[in-house]
């Protein structure tokens, strides 16, 4: 596949899936059409060579795997790993404001978030509802309002005079955003507005009664191929939705010669600590589940390899003094190692020389990224997971712009080549162990 079509679907991919829980629901309907098996974790299962499956936790995390033709023991499994969750503005339990006249929705910014950005842009509201079905019973159901209902308005220039200079967000009171008017002050419960919207829906959760939820704000602006020359592509939620696609796709062309697996995780970007994060009990239950016998177990591990990919800082041209001048990523010239002596990222020697010549197998250039020594570095899976698994561990990814803000940019070429280089991993038969001499 040449990188306009695959880029097509990973904007398609990307703007189908404003929260964790549309990510795994879109990843799950892909396995589904390539004959994946979903394998609920609560029953028995029956498990044959070059069965192809997956598992969910909590909506927003899954796990997709192969069981390959060639001996596990023998061929350990290659994994590739990333996450659903991207820096947002959450909806609070009780979020209800009025003030002068105006119906606001209080929020809570899960992650790291760039604040700045989401000033005056065009916000719809998506995420999971839990509803009584009318007897009693507890259902859920994803939500997407897909059109602007609300605004965080800026602060006018001539109001706050230094605005360019030292403007800072108070995330309690600066960013709720405006929904509509309520001059009057008769909305008392978020839900009743929230109910009034799916009345006017085909949803199945139309006419519920509404128990809870968990709902975000997105921007409402599509994903798009940008830059005079097409070179870029601008998205929310590149970070980490490109990843999550890009080793899909990758998973999907693999083959079932070797035992592959993609593991997609939710709240990377809050420490991973949950039930369904990295930090978690998921993947390790399952590869105790596949494999109960400890000493072989071990012995597969020791075997496997995880690519952990999540994106790096490209090089930016305003601010490049922010960067290591050695390791400056460029767009559109390849994925990245990236690399941190403190273990802020897993990659080692053994694990970079072997991803380097997976590129070269697949003809993919690759570029490394070390954050500049007096500045702190960010983290991801892959340290989380090397350390809970014991199983050799790389950093990979591809360069972004804008991390974190609600519009990130990446390179037009960059997806496909970390696509390629991932189905390379993902088929390669030879050893993943590197030799003493």
């Amino acid at each position: 596949m040449s990188s306009e079509p695959f880029n097509q679907q990973l904007l398609k991919y990307i703007g189908n899936s404003p929260t964790p829980f549309h990510a795994v629901r879109n990843l799950r309907e892909l396995l589904d059409d390539a004959g994946f098996q979903s394998l609920p974790e609560e029953d028995v299962w029956e498990l044959e060579k070059g069965g192809r499956y997956y598992i969910t936790r909590n909506g927003s995390s899954i796990i997709a795997f192969v069981m390959g033709q060639i001996p596990v023991e023998e061929s350990g499994i290659r994994m590739v790993g990333a996450h659903t969750d991207s820096p947002c503005l959450k909806v609070k339990p009780k979020p209800e404001l009025n003030r002068q006249g105006y119906f606001q929705l209080g929020v809570e910014v899960y992650g790291g978030a760039l604040l700045n950005p989401w000033f005056d842009r065009d916000l719809s509201i998506a995420g999971r509802v839990i509803v009584d079905n009318g007897e009693g019973k507890l259902c859920q159901g994803l939500i997407d309002l897909q059109r602007p209902v609300a605004v965080i308005p800026s602060l006018a220039i001539h109001l706050d005079r230094d605005a360019n200079n030292e403007r800072k967000v108070n995330p309690q009171t600066d960013i709720p955003p405006v929904l509509f008017k309520d001059a009057k002050k008769d909305i008392k419960d978020f839900r009743e507005v929230l109910s009034e919207a799916l009345s006017h829906t085909s949803t199945s959760l139309a006419g519920k009664k509404i128990v809870d939820y968990e709902l975000y704000f997105y921007d409402c602006q599509q994903p798009a191929i940008t830059g005079w020359r097409d070179e870029f592509i601008s998205s929310a939620r590149l970070d980490n939705l490109l990843s999550c696609f890009t080793g899909l796709k990758a998973l999907l062309e693999g083959g079932d010669r070797q035992t592959t697996m993609l593991i997609c995780n939710d709240h990377e970007e809050v420490g991973s600590v949950s039930a369904c994060g990295a930090n978690g009990p998921m993947l390790q239950s399952l590869l105790e589940r596949l494999y109960p016998q400890p000493e072989r177990l071990t012995r597969i591990i020791r075997r496997s390899l995880m690519v952990s990919a999540d994106n790096a800082h490209g090089v930016h041209p305003n601010y490049a003094d922010r960067h290591d001048g050695n390791h400056g990523p460029i767009l559109n010239a390849g994925p990245v190692l990236k690399i941190n002596a403190n273990q802020r990222y897993a990659t080692n020697g053994v694990t970079s020389a072997i991803f380097r010549q997976l590129c070269e197998k697949a003809d993919v250039p690759l570029q490394v990224f070390v954050n500049r020594t007096d500045l702190g570095c960010g983290s991801t899976i892959g340290p989380i997971t090397a350390a809970m698994l014991g199983v050799q561990t790389l950093d990979v990814g591809v360069p972004t712009f804008a991390m974190h803000s609600i519009r990130e940019m990446a390179g037009s070429e960059d997806a496909h080549n970390l696509y390629r280089a991932l189905t390379e991993f993902y088929s390669y038969e030879g050893s993943l162990l590197v030799e003493d001499i």
